[in-house]
């Protein structure tokens, strides 16, 4: 179980003015029409959507691995820069309709069900319990499963946690979004307490974003990894509906929605038997295969067995069905931005090493299946090339600030790492401040691949920008078709932003230091397991 970890102000900020000519030698030293090329060729039609386990991951892994030898990076994973992933490829025939009582719902337009079991046939036919927010958070004394059997029922729950409506920053974050408000969290609690499925109800302020995202997200074919018992043990149906629907099904129930809504975010609230029954039947086609994490490295030379990594997720979400037509999703932004970057820095540091060699291993990553749940970072998390001990810090970039430059740096979450004094230190020299996340009710902490490093105690940082610069970018073009390479991007918040990666980089790859985990909570229990 994590324990919360609240969001913030930021520990530090820059007094100084900003100065758009204060960048240092590595931010002079990228190649941005390279980065334009790099951004170009991995968001274009031809690569698909970079769906795992497509022929899009097969010509991103191709193009990812020239670049890597061209760059002359040494190999990751001890001969190859290729990490195998094997997923379960899980598509569901969305030919299903999901009924509460009398009331039939829609599928992709009133409600979404997926699953991560290894099964050809998920049944939902169950009593119904609405479990409020769906938290069992001790520390808060919350406990919205107590006094209630869910084992092989339906559960209907909140998004988001109680500290939304509250707004108090010291119950649940307050507006800041903690774990409890996770949607993986969510499942994976459900699945503790027995329940067969789950459906959360979908508030666009509290989640973050609109129905689109849960329609292209959830609708089309998800990938997995497999344990011993075929996901058995995971929630059968991981399922969204929206608030129309929601307040169909809680009238049918002779209950109000938004009442009982009220009575969920209070202590005290005890989950309810709606008295309904839910039925519904998922049909999928599985198939087996391997997916592929790519890295490659730059060996230090003195203490070469301790890395510091680079990171951006290379997959998106392939095709998906808009306005009833298939159209790529090309995610220019989200991620092959980030991948970009992670390639134009990996030149920039490899031509510095040549001249000066670091003490440390640098490592230049691109996982696969994040959009479907972190996957390839938490193989990665679970079988890193160096004992997770020995990796001094993981850098995580999801969507770069493809726009002017800005006199400040986002950071998601505060007081959580000395990962942030690095990160205030490189702002403040390039003339910038640390501004606290703009949307902690959206929980972005814990929503990309740096987070499974994290629960293997390896102090994590995400760097983010996704629709920080431009206001229409979340409502038009996230997960849609439209976020697609635009020749009027200015770069100038790429070329700073790598520029302070970099320094960071550096100085962590020669100065010996292993930042901390400074808040308590799981991430530093699991470093300090592991003798850091």
């Amino acid at each position: 179980m994590f324990k919360p970890l609240l969001f913030g102000s930021a520990l530090f900020t820059a007094t100084s003015a900003f100065c758009a000519t204060s960048v240092s030698s590595i931010g002079e030293a990228l190649d941005l029409q390279q980065y334009r090329d790099d951004v170009k060729t991995l968001a274009s039609d031809e690569f698909e959507g970079r769906s795992p386990l497509s022929e899009g991951e097969e010509k991103t892994i191709e193009y990812l691995v020239k670049q890597f030898k061209d760059i002359g990076l040494a190999p990751a994973f001890g001969d190859s820069y290729i990490q195998p992933v094997p997923l379960a490829k899980i598509t569901a025939d969305q030919n299903m309709s999901l009924k509460f009582g009398d009331v039939t719902l829609t599928n992709a337009s009133e409600f979404t069900a997926r699953t991560q079991r290894i099964s050809d046939n998920i049944t939902v036919d169950d009593d119904v319990v609405f479990v409020g927010y769906g938290v069992t958070a001790p520390e808060y004394n919350w406990h919205d499963y107590e006094g209630v059997d869910v084992k092989g029922k339906t559960v209907i729950m909140l998004v988001n946690d109680p500290g939304f409506v509250s707004q108090d920053p010291d119950f649940f974050g307050g507006n800041a979004m903690t774990y409890y408000g996770r949607w993986t969290y969510k499942y994976e609690e459900a699945a503790r307490q027995g329940a067969n499925a789950v459906f959360i109800v979908h508030e666009s302020m509290p989640a973050g974003y609109g129905w689109g995202v849960i329609q292209n997200s959830n609708t089309n074919t998800k990938y997995s990894l497999i344990d011993d018992n075929e996901n058995q043990s995971q929630i059968g149906v991981m399922g969204w509906m929206t608030l129309r629907a929601a307040e169909k099904v809680f009238k049918a129930a002779g209950m109000d929605y938004r009442e009982m809504k009220a009575k969920a975010s209070k202590p005290g609230f005890k989950a309810v038997d709606m008295k309904l029954h839910a039925s519904l039947k998922m049909r999928n086609t599985i198939e087996k295969k391997q997916s592929r994490n790519v890295a490659g490295i730059i060996p230090g030379v003195t203490s070469p067995d301790e890395w510091v990594a680079l990171h951006a997720h290379w997959d998106h979400i392939g095709k998906a069905i808009e306005n009833g037509k298939e159209v790529v999703m090309n995610g220019a932004v989200d991620n092959a931005s980030g991948v970009a970057g992670v390639l134009g820095l990996a030149r920039v540091m490899k031509t510095l090493s040549e001249k000066k060699p670091f003490d440390r291993t640098l490592m230049f990553g691109a996982f696969t299946a994040e959009e479907t749940g972190l996957i390839g970072a938490e193989h990665f998390a679970q079988n890193p090339p160096v004992p997770a001990s020995d990796i001094v810090a993981f850098l995580n970039i999801d969507g770069m600030n493809v726009n002017q430059s800005v006199d400040y740096i986002l950071q998601y979450g505060n007081g959580l790492s000395e990962l942030e004094d690095y990160v205030a230190k490189a702002a403040k020299a390039q003339g910038r401040y640390v501004k606290p996340d703009p949307r902690p009710q959206n929980g972005l902490f814990f929503r990309s691949d740096h987070f499974a490093a994290a629960k293997q105690g390896i102090p994590s940082y995400l760097f983010m920008s996704l629709g920080d610069t431009d206001p229409t970018f979340i409502a038009q073009r996230y997960h849609k078709a439209a976020d697609d390479y635009l020749p009027s991007w200015d770069l100038g918040g790429v070329k700073q932003d790598l520029d302070l990666m970099g320094q960071i980089m550096a100085e962590l790859a020669n100065n010996g230091d292993w930042p901390k985990w400074t808040a308590d909570s799981d991430f530093k229990a699991a470093r300090k397991a592991s003798g850091r």
